[in-house]
């Protein structure tokens, strides 16, 4: 039911919980912002309160439980704008925790959440869902990304609407 998402989520809110406290407790060198931390910190707010609508989109108002259980494809409101919201929800709220920390060396994270998650879904869901839906999937990756938003591609044939 709930995919590999509890150990995507576990993960990275571990990595970022755990590179914060070592940066605080001085373990792990803080590179400063400078200048920039104020408007990093408001990107870094924008970017919790966009994972934090992601995951209410998908969970409420996608109802993605009911498509799980149903086997049908979810490819409308968020999820045609992100084909995995619920774990680019927890990759962005965890990009803007990590930029309000105020160290850049913890800007590595990111990168390494989102390389984790492109092999994760690789590897495991993208190939069930392959397989459940066959060429509707197929259509649909093609449409939206795995991991970051984007607004719906206007214009394209989106029978998978």
């Amino acid at each position: 039911m709930c995919g590999v998402g509890p150990v995507y989520g576990a993960v990275i809110i571990l990595l970022t919980v755990l590179g914060i406290r070592l940066t605080r407790a001085g373990i792990v060198p803080a590179a400063r912002y400078g200048i920039f931390r104020i408007p990093l910190a408001i990107v870094g707010i924008i970017l919790i309160l966009l994972g934090t609508w992601m995951w209410y989109s998908a969970v409420f108002r996608a109802k993605v439980e009911e498509h799980i259980t149903g086997n049908t494809l979810a490819t409308t409101g968020i999820y045609a704008w992100v084909r995995n919201p619920i774990y680019s929800a927890f990759l962005l709220a965890c990009t803007g925790a990590l930029l309000l920390a105020n160290n850049l060396w913890l800007l590595i994270l990111p990168v390494v959440f989102w390389l984790y998650l492109t092999v994760l879904m690789k590897c495991t869901e993208e190939k069930w869902l392959a397989a459940l839906h066959g060429e509707k999937y197929a259509d649909y990756c093609r449409q939206v990304n795995r991991c970051i938003p984007w607004p719906p591609k206007a214009g394209k044939d989106m029978k998978w609407h």
